[in-house]
């Protein structure tokens, strides 16, 4: 399907879809007549703030007597209902300083966003909800500094994909436990499928409809592991595909036999999506559409282009996996869109930050799997499937002089550290333009394992490659005007719960200095189960099979 019959199709839509337009949510805020308060906690799924800005913050909960529901209602009683909501300075909520409230309608699964605003900048505040005799647990929030201020330090954390029968989410509540001041989720906040894993089993079959969406999302907020991740700090969230379908592209997806009526399922997933993340009004999807690329600053310590690789991408090339495609290089194709691509550069010479990050989801460096220097090998899901959109963004942020650009990725189920070039086939010999850091998944992929060296195979050929483990984790940093320190934290197993964290791997980045610098590597730990050493071979093997079949 040609690209202007799809936006044709896609506006058709979205004007078919009244009841998906951000009026809609405004149309009623009165509680219904038969709204009885039910006498069961409902706030089963916790809580969450995201998108700080210097003046407030979104405050999430989403009302639910039983999450696992197979209508996506989560038990609840077709009423809308009041629920109120506080901010103060202390967690005790001896200082309230905001106080409100708002509805919860069945029409949105009785999910509430507060746009918390007329807070002191750079702050720390706690939040809570209320519905008649039942109280929320309390959250942690942040704003951001004062615009035009200069923070001391900055804690950020990052990660990605978390399948939930894939292991327990451990590593949330360890990430939870560093109170980072910000979380960026860079996608796979759940996954689509149906099946069993270690114990832990998905509801329902493999989503489709509004219903298995939600149900699947209220599912994933019951673990206590991550309701602690959410309730630490504010997060940045955007997608990668498993929120909607493995690997689909734009409108397209993964499979031809799934392609009719697919956007009717990107709106029911786009919908729940927004229904379950802190996010804005500007993000209230509208039908298969949903606003999601958007900044994020940090006073002029930092500021967060935080990128959508699905929603407006090129198909990938080739028929997706790794290969060599000349069509890679066609400068007509995009990974983020041309609009997207756009408002980044226009970002890149407008931006004062000394750091400017970008939190997006697919690996933005090279990876041949090919020796052979004759013939390039990669994967087209990734920024090595459309090289020319990748050399515009990288040629923009170095005719724009940003003063240290660092790209954040997830997908891959591995820690992996990566120097950026403008020309991979001169890296070994030229200086690096910039560098990704790579985490790791909460989960997927099981519990993983590890080499003493961090060196993958691909490094021998990749000079840019700089460390990889193949264990599940996260990756906290601290970032200041003078550096940006990268941590590697991983656990040893997901496969049963309370795994500690360690630190694998330590990285600086000096401003104004292109180039990962490596200031710990740290020894592999005893790890639970017996790892035996795995061959080049099968490392390589289990690499393409992760992203193929469940990146």
């Amino acid at each position: 399907m040609d690209t202007t019959r799809r936006t044709a199709l896609r506006a058709g839509l979205v004007v078919g879809s009244a009841a998906l337009v951000p009026g809609a949510i405004l149309l009623d805020q009165r509680p219904s007549a038969a709204a009885v308060i039910p006498r069961s906690d409902p706030f089963t799924l916790g809580v969450a703030s995201g998108d700080p800005e210097p003046d407030g913050f979104v405050i999430w909960t989403r009302l639910a007597l039983e999450p696992l529901a197979a209508d996506g209602l989560g038990g609840m009683p077709s009423s809308t209902y009041q629920v109120n909501w506080q901010v103060a300075t202390d967690e005790g909520f001896t200082d309230v300083v905001r106080a409100g409230a708002t509805t919860a309608s069945p029409a949105w699964a009785h999910s509430v966003h507060v746009e918390v605003a007329g807070l002191l900048p750079g702050r720390e505040y706690w939040y809570r909800f209320r519905l008649g005799k039942h109280v929320s647990r309390s959250g942690r929030a942040l704003t951001t500094p004062a615009l035009g201020s200069s923070p001391s330090s900055l804690e950020m954390a990052f990660v990605s994909c978390s399948n939930l029968p894939a292991g327990y989410f451990t590593a949330y509540r360890r990430m939870a436990e560093e109170r980072p001041d910000i979380v960026l989720h860079l996608g796979d906040y759940q996954y689509e499928g149906a099946g069993t894993g270690i114990g832990r089993q998905h509801a329902g079959p493999e989503t489709k409809t509004l219903a298995g969406y939600r149900q699947r999302h209220a599912q994933y907020k019951t673990d206590l592991d991550l309701q602690e991740a959410h309730a630490v700090a504010p997060w940045l969230v955007v997608w990668d595909d498993h929120e909607v379908d493995n690997n689909y592209a734009d409108d397209l997806a993964d499979r031809p036999v799934e392609q009719p009526g697919f956007l009717d399922r990107r709106a029911a997933a786009y919908r729940a999506y927004y229904e379950n993340m802190p996010l804005r009004r500007r993000s209230v999807p509208a039908g298969p559409d949903l606003d999601l690329y958007r900044r994020s600053g940090w006073g002029d310590l930092a500021t967060f282009h935080m990128l959508d690789t699905r929603q407006y991408r090129s198909n990938q090339a080739c028929g997706d996996g790794y290969k060599n495609c000349p069509e890679a290089d066609d400068p007509t194709r995009s990974l983020p869109g041309f609009k997207q691509e756009k408002w980044l550069l226009d970002g890149f010479r407008d931006s004062r930050a000394r750091w400017d990050i970008l939190g997006q989801q697919v690996f933005f460096g090279r990876r041949d799997n090919n020796p052979d220097p004759a013939t390039t090998t990669v994967g087209m899901d990734a920024w090595d499937g459309y090289r020319a959109s990748r050399q515009r963004i990288t040629q923009g942020w170095v005719d724009a002089e940003v003063r240290n650009p660092v790209v954040l990725t997830g997908d891959v189920h591995a820690h992996w550290a990566s120097d950026l070039y403008l020309d991979y086939d001169e890296a070994a010999s030229t200086e690096p333009v910039g560098s990704e850091l790579i985490t790791s998944s909460i989960t997927s992929g099981g519990d993983g394992y590890d080499e003493p060296d961090g060196t993958h195979p691909w490094a021998e050929w990749n000079p840019n490659l700089r460390f990889w483990t193949n264990l599940r984790g996260y990756v906290s940093t601290t970032i200041t005007p003078t550096e940006m320190t990268a941590r590697f934290r991983c656990v040893d197993r997901v496969t049963t719960p309370g795994a500690e964290a360690f630190t694998r791997a330590t990285f600086v980045l000096e401003d104004g200095v292109r180039g990962l610098q490596e200031v710990q590597a740290a020894p592999v730990p005893q790890l639970r189960s017996s790892r035996t050493a795995r061959t080049d071979e099968q490392k390589i093997a289990d690499t393409i099979a992760s992203e193929t079949h469940g990146g």
